[in-house]
């Protein structure tokens, strides 16, 4: 199947010379859309579906939509691997899916009538990332290595993460960095995240990242002080757009883009592949920030957290042939 075209007014296709290495989490999103509050105890009506997602590879989705040339690496079960692999190649993102016995991660996505999501996590295989999953040589031409903060919230996973970084540095490949869960972040010792992405050439930290991140509450202050750890700090304000922060430079506001918004799943992601396909590239950061805010304003318009819904049979995942029985 070819890759879907990007109809997103104003953003160039990236430089085909332009390679992109993202590694981190995938997860079979299991999507309840509400038409009101839900009533405990009761009979609750919804739509249900189940979509491809994870973080990590939803942001490479985006990016391949944008027509940057993506290599993504991570660990699915089994069962899941083939679907996942057409999922990613369907956007242009040539996708490592290691397998094995722990099945894909899941998680129960609780859309509101206003589009604003709650999220019941089970990471499954992602927890059983090892080093040999995301071989150094998917380096060797990248011109940018793309992590998130799942990654790191794990020993396992987080010993990938940090020898892929030590590895990109001295290569001289720019990181970037994507926080991913404040939830996550708020379990770690405090200050050693910051620690372990020192010198990522950009963070993108939503509001409530840069709030455990620093311990403050004022988002211009928060991305100054995260300016400290990173040359570039492109901050998540969800409706409120996002604010660009960078250490020789006040911080900069940026209004989100009118959108009819159904579902927030995945839009920090959009705004994540958003902006780097364009500073990739050589954008200015002010500009790709802009960028990211209208890739943003179209995840926020659809359901799920990937361009475009799958024309795949997704009630396929994770259906484990030993447990159909009768």
């Amino acid at each position: 199947m070819g890759r879907v075209p990007s109809p997103v007014g104003g953003e160039a296709p990236a430089h085909p010379g332009v390679k992109v290495l993202v590694v981190g989490d995938v997860i079979n999103d299991i999507l309840v859309e509400t038409r009101s509050g839900i009533m405990a105890g009761e009979d609750n009506p919804a739509s249900v579906q189940v979509r491809p997602g994870g973080s990590a590879a939803n942001q490479a989705a985006w990016l391949g939509w944008l027509g940057v040339d993506v290599v993504f690496a991570g660990r699915v079960g089994t069962a899941d691997a083939e679907l996942h692999r057409a999922e990613l190649a369907r956007f242009g993102v040539t996708a490592h899916l290691a397998t094995g016995a722990a099945g894909t991660g899941s998680i129960v996505v609780l859309v509101g009538p206003d589009g604003e999501r709650t999220m019941l996590t089970d990471r499954g295989a992602n927890l059983e990332l090892v080093a040999a999953d995301v071989p150094f040589d998917l380096l060797d031409e990248a011109a940018l290595l793309h992590l998130t903060g799942y990654t790191l919230v794990a020993a396992g996973p987080r010993q990938v993460a940090l020898g892929l970084i030590a590895q990109a540095q001295r290569r001289g490949i720019p990181v970037t960095m994507d926080p991913g869960s404040a939830t996550f972040l708020a379990a770690l010792e405090p200050g050693i995240f910051l620690e372990w992405t020192r010198g990522a050439a950009v963070c993108f930290p939503n509001l409530d990242e840069a709030r455990v991140l620093t311990g403050g509450a004022d988002p211009e202050l928060m991305a100054t002080r995260l300016a400290r750890h990173y040359p570039a700090v492109a901050m998540k304000l969800g409706p409120e757009g996002a604010l660009l922060a960078t250490a020789d430079a006040e911080p900069e506001r940026f209004a989100a883009d009118p959108a009819v918004v159904r579902d927030t799943t995945g839009a920090g992601d959009a705004f994540c592949a958003g902006f780097l396909a364009a500073w990739a590239n050589g954008t200015a950061a002010a500009d790709a920030v802009k960028t990211g805010t209208r890739v943003a304003a179209r995840a926020v318009s659809i359901l799920g957290g990937r361009p475009a819904p799958s024309p795949y049979p997704l009630w396929r995942l994770s259906r484990d042939p030993r447990c159909a029985r009768g």
